[in-house]
C-alpha cells in the first residue's frame, strides 16, 4: 500500500512505522492525539476509486492525515461498496491498533454511511456497525464520520 501526506509527499516507510513516528513526534511536542480512520469511494464510469485516510487530531491544535488511494474496475452495488469501504478502514485500523493501545491513543473507525433510512447507504448501516464494533473499535457514522465523509471524500481524485 502506498501512502502519502496531504501535501502529496510520499511516505516511504511502512505505514506502521510512519504512524509510530508521528505518534512519538506529537507526544514529544506535548500534543494529545486522537486518530480517526475512514474510507470513501467514488464511481467514475467503469472505475471505483477508494481513498482511505488516517486522520490525526491534535487536541486543540488542528491535525494532519495520511492518505492511500486505490482503484478497481469491479462493479459494486451501493451496499457492497459501503461494506468494502468499511473493510478497507478496518484493515488499516487492525494493522495499527496495537500501536494505539501501546501509546494510549484513542481511535475511531468512521463509516461514510447515513444514519437516516432515507438514504441508500443506510442499507449497510447494521452490517457496518456490527463489523466495526465486533472488531472492538469505536464506530461513527454520518454526520459524525468526518474522516470518511469529509477527509477521505476530498481525496478521491
Amino acid at each position: 500500500m502506498r501512502w502519502r501526506k496531504f501535501n502529496g509527499e510520499t511516505i516511504d516507510l511502512p505505514i506502521y512505522k510512519a504512524v509510530e513516528n508521528a505518534i512519538k513526534r506529537e507526544a514529544a511536542a506535548g500534543n494529545k492525539l486522537k486518530v480517526c480512520i475512514g474510507t470513501d469511494s467514488q464511481v467514475k464510469g467503469h472505475e471505483t476509486e477508494f481513498a482511505t485516510v488516517i486522520v490525526f487530531l491534535r487536541e486543540g491544535h488542528g491535525g494532519f492525515m495520511f492518505i492511500h488511494n486505490d482503484k478497481t474496475t469491479h462493479q459494486y452495488s451501493i451496499k457492497e461498496r459501503m461494506l468494502v469501504e468499511v473493510a478497507k478502514s478496518i484493515e488499516v485500523a487492525y494493522e495499527l491498533c496495537n500501536l494505539f493501545s501501546l501509546y494510549k491513543v484513542d481511535m475511531e473507525v468512521h463509516a461514510d454511511i447515513n444514519t437516516s433510512p432515507n438514504f441508500k447507504s443506510n442499507d449497510a448501516l447494521k452490517e457496518a456497525m456490527g463489523y466495526i464494533l465486533g472488531m472492538g473499535f469505536a464506530f461513527k457514522a454520518k454526520p459524525e464520520a468526518f474522516a470518511s465523509s469529509s477527509c477521505a471524500n476530498k481525496m478521491c481524485n
